[in-house]
């Protein structure tokens, strides 16, 4: 009997554990000045720096979708975005009912030519520009920072 309630709780429990995480696009926002390349950081909901990311968009490609999450979150106006990851990196991410899954996040480069003082969620974040070694320092996950160390636009 025991035997047989293993391999049923097996049954159960082995797909959700081999489930694919969930997967979310972000926006490296980056542009040049004098001193060299400099990227946008914008606060998590627990005041965090991290890049604008969000859920896929239907309809919308990983790179039209990092867009609009520099739109909403940064107010990212006018940019160019590269049609395809310059990185990608794992973590957990906390769901809105506290429960924790595997997410990828899929970084695309976003060429930002023109932000916008008012944007949708500028009530609920800060936004920050700072060299890429600065960014490196501020943002806590340590799979975003690797992709941060190897940018190079």
């Amino acid at each position: 009997m025991t035997s047989l309630f293993r391999k049923s709780w097996r049954g159960l429990v082995s797909p959700l554990l081999r489930r694919p995480p969930v997967v979310q696009m972000a926006a490296l926002c980056w542009r040049r000045d004098k001193d060299g390349i400099e990227v946008l950081l914008v606060t998590s909901s627990n005041g965090r720096w991290i890049l604008p990311k969000g859920w896929p968009i239907d309809g919308r490609t990983g790179a039209q979708t990092a867009l609009q999450e520099a739109w909403e979150e940064a107010g990212v106006k006018k940019a160019k975005a590269k049609p395809d990851p310059v990185g990608k990196y794992d973590c957990l991410k906390q769901l809105d009912n506290g429960t924790e899954v595997p997410c990828q996040t899929a970084i695309y480069s976003v060429e930002v030519d023109k932000t916008s003082k008012s944007y949708p969620e500028d009530d609920l974040r800060k936004r920050r520009w700072v060299s890429l070694k600065k960014a490196q320092s501020l943002v806590t996950d340590p799979g975003l920072r690797l992709v941060l160390s190897g940018f190079a636009p």
